[in-house]
């Protein structure tokens, strides 16, 4: 039985599919193997089992963080891509995508198949409005990547992204999995350990009785950063070593003369973030700074621990 040809247009939110591939696979050129080989095995299957051919194809993603050239292989694919600058916002290639669909929907008639290879529930919205004007939709994604009210709403339309791989991709990813899960593991336990290292340094910093100054908010940006290169590489710690502290400041604040660096932390002892204390020690005395854990600035830029 000949099957009547249809035109689709497929959307692969590439960022998205390849750092979830890139979590699972031994190398970066692995992983765009894989989901190169994702994308022709999709294609092949919607031409052979569903006669429907991809006659538009976009691929979204800040290409430039992406440790290969894979906009040269999408092109010999024939996909074009679309460049999204990584920006604050997350969803920049998400709207980028949506917009794209729209222009497609109202400008070429004759596709009536809209696949996406993406598993975001943002999507929601634009797949509904596909679905008002009787369009197809089908979405591809692997079933960890997948948003729950996403894959209720495709129903039908859901090509798992599994069944498009052969099998040494397949057993490469199951390695893969295995090999994150233990990751995640570790970094639990981990992190569990450093939570208790922190309650410990409060504790210390709570028998001492330290007199902090009034908390005051910290507006400056080099305060901030100065914050956050302390909680990032001594938050463990019951008291923070001036010297090693002033290192990561030279590090961080390059475009900072050093007596300005060291006014920071005047300023942040004076906004009532740390307490500079002294330390006797041979061959010489040594500073010390004891964090003040309930000021709020100290709490908001540290939210892994309560």
């Amino acid at each position: 039985m000949k099957i009547n040809k249809t035109y689709a247009a497929l959307y692969i939110d590439f960022e998205n599919i390849y750092h979830y591939l890139r979590k699972r696979t031994i190398d970066a050129e692995r992983t765009q193997d894989i989901l190169l080989e994702l994308v022709q095995n999709l294609r092949k299957t919607l031409n052979e089992e569903h006669g429907t051919m991809c006659i538009v194809q976009y691929a979204y993603a800040d290409f430039e963080q992406v440790e290969v050239n894979a906009q040269g292989q999408l092109f010999l694919l024939g996909v074009e891509t679309r460049n999204v600058v990584g920006t604050e916002h997350k969803n920049a290639a998400d709207m980028r995508l949506c917009i794209d669909v729209m222009e497609t929907m109202y400008t070429r008639n004759e596709i009536d198949t809209f696949v996406l290879m993406a598993g975001d529930r943002d999507y929601i919205p634009v797949l509904q409005h596909l679905r008002k004007h009787a369009k197809t939709v089908q979405v591809v994604a692997f079933k960890e990547n997948i948003s729950g009210d996403l894959l209720t709403l495709v129903g039908d339309g859901y090509i798992d992204a599994f069944s498009l791989l052969g099998k040494v991709a397949m057993s490469e990813l199951e390695v893969g999995r295995e090999r994150l899960s233990e990751a995640i593991a570790v970094q639990r336990e981990a992190s569990n350990e450093r939570a208790e290292q922190i309650a410990e340094a409060r504790a210390v910093g709570k028998m001492k009785k330290v007199q902090f100054e009034r908390p005051q908010r910290i507006e400056d940006k080099n305060m901030l950063i100065a914050l956050e290169v302390m909680l990032h590489n001594f938050k463990d710690k019951p008291e923070v070593w001036f010297s090693p502290y002033l290192n990561k400041l030279r590090n961080e604040l390059q475009h900072l003369a050093e007596y300005e660096r060291k006014a920071i932390v005047t300023n942040l002892e004076m906004a009532g973030v740390v307490k500079v204390e002294k330390r006797r020690g041979e061959p010489h005395d040594y500073s010390v700074l004891l964090v003040n854990w309930d000021h709020p600035d100290v709490q908001e830029h540290n939210p892994d621990f309560d």
